[in-house]
């Protein structure tokens, strides 16, 4: 069994998702068999490389929110990851442009260290309030998982795996996601949003039976 799970390193809910499945595929007695694919969303593709803004101010201009009413959702959201064991620091954080970012995860595909990384970034982003969005801090990210900086480097100075990344959004569109997480099982059985455990278990275990 397949599962692909498209999301953005920048978006808590993604992390909170990500969580949420690792706990439903470790009550899952079908674990060993299950291949986890992380494949990329930009949530924003249009933000200009280097461009930042503080997280707050971007939820206030999308949403038509103001900033006392952008915070609280932060504050809620903080709640709710602590309630699934995650800790999250959303106050100061900045958005940007995860184009560089994806190319790394699919980089880290290639050497067998995808699901670190994925792991890594959204640590160092929503926990450590690191960024996401420079060549020097992602090498170091990956050179923390046992990917080689020089390598990592080399990647993200040119642009290697950016076709891979357009390919992951493209396939999002044709699958009807328009938001993430969203995960899809053998490329039949699709579950959009960070879904409680009980509701991603019993989506494996209903793929596992209907494949039977």
């Amino acid at each position: 069994m397949q599962v692909e799970i498209w999301s953005d390193v920048v978006c808590p809910w993604c992390y909170l998702g990500k969580r949420r499945f690792e706990q439903a595929l470790a009550g899952f007695d079908g674990r060993d068999d299950v291949e986890v694919v992380y494949r990329s969303f930009e949530l924003d593709s249009t933000v200009s490389p280097g461009h930042h803004e503080p997280v707050v101010d971007m939820l206030a201009r999308k949403y038509g929110m103001s900033p006392a009413q952008a915070q609280d959702t932060q504050r809620q959201m903080e709640q709710r990851a602590a309630g699934d064991g995650l800790e999250f620091h959303l106050d100061a954080l900045r958005s940007g442009n995860t184009r560089d970012a994806h190319r790394l995860v699919h980089f880290a595909k290639a050497h067998g260290k995808q699901a670190e990384l994925v792991e890594r970034l959204h640590r160092a982003y929503f926990t450590e309030q690191g960024s996401v969005f420079d060549a020097d801090s992602l090498a170091g990210y990956a050179a923390e998982v046992g990917l080689d900086r020089t390598e990592a480097e080399q990647v993200l100075a040119g642009d290697a795996y950016a076709d891979a990344v357009v390919a992951d959004e493209r396939t999002a569109r044709e699958l009807g996601a328009n938001g993430v997480p969203f995960f899809v099982i053998d490329r039949r059985y699709g579950v959009s949003g960070a879904q409680p455990v009980d509701v991603l278990r019993r989506a494996l275990e209903q793929a596992r039976a209907q494949s039977a």
